[in-house]
Order: C-alpha cells, then sequence, then structure tokens
C-alpha cells in the first residue's frame, strides 16, 4: 500500500444519491442493472462488518482497477486496512487483493475511469486529479 497526503473526504452522499445505491445494490445482486457495474465487498476497518457499495471496475486485458470517485471515502479506508475485496454480479462472485497506486501510476487509469459510462454516475466531484482519487490495482486471489 501506498501513503496517501490526501485529506479524508467530505463527501456525504443525498437523499437522492443513498436511494440509488440501494436500488443499484438490489439491482446488481440479482444480476441486473448497468452490465458495466459490481458490488464490492470489503470488510470494515475498526468492526469487520461486510459493507457493500456499487463501484465501476476498469479494466484492460489482464488489469483490473477500482477509481473512487468520491475520494477517500469508507470503502477505500477499509479496502486498505483489509488488504482485499470482493467483486461480485449477482452469482459471480471474485475475490483480489489489492495494491494501491501512486499519483503517477494512477492518472492514465483515471483517465480510463473518465472514458467509461461512470462518469455520468461521478458526476462533478471527480476532477482529473489523480492524488485526489485512491485507485487499486486488483489482483485476483
Amino acid at each position: 500500500m501506498t501513503a496517501r497526503a490526501t485529506p479524508v473526504s467530505d463527501y456525504r452522499p443525498s437523499r437522492l444519491q443513498r436511494g440509488a445505491t440501494r436500488m443499484l445494490r438490489r439491482a446488481l445482486r440479482n444480476r441486473r442493472g448497468p452490465r458495466f457495474m459490481r458490488l464490492l465487498s470489503v470488510a470494515g476497518r475498526h468492526s469487520g462488518t461486510v459493507y457493500t457499495t456499487p463501484v465501476v471496475p476498469v479494466r484492460d486485458d489482464a488489469y483490473t482497477w477500482l477509481v473512487s470517485p468520491f475520494g477517500e471515502v469508507g470503502w477505500v479506508r477499509n479496502a486498505r486496512v483489509a488488504g482485499e475485496v470482493e467483486l461480485a454480479r449477482g452469482d459471480d462472485h471474485r475475490r483480489y487483493r489489492v495494491r494501491e497506486l501512486g499519483p503517477e501510476e494512477s492518472q492514465p487509469v483515471l483517465q480510463r475511469y473518465l472514458a467509461t459510462p461512470a462518469r455520468f454516475f461521478a458526476g462533478r466531484q471527480t476532477r482529473d486529479d489523480s492524488r485526489q482519487h485512491p485507485v487499486f490495482e486488483l489482483t485476483p486471489i
């Protein structure tokens, strides 16, 4: 893991966003919803409780990455501590080890992310600044 000087995010989802997240979570569990999305599950760093949120993985041949469009949110801090995550859609569950990328490595991944349909979900918070958006490389376990 790479240490970052990024401050903890003050991002707070709106009531509408929380509702949309609940609907996406339900749809993805039932193999519905946008095909490019997956459910990210990661153990909480303090409680050990498994938290699940919809994400858009960035894929390129043998590589898979996760970008946090809203900065240092809970799943980012949990993934750093846990060292592994699970991506799922319906019955398809895959576990990965995570490695956080440095700003230089993450810039091309962030640009790829902004070229995906995820840009519509990310909204204004995502800027082309890799220091503000943690990026993790995923390695299958």
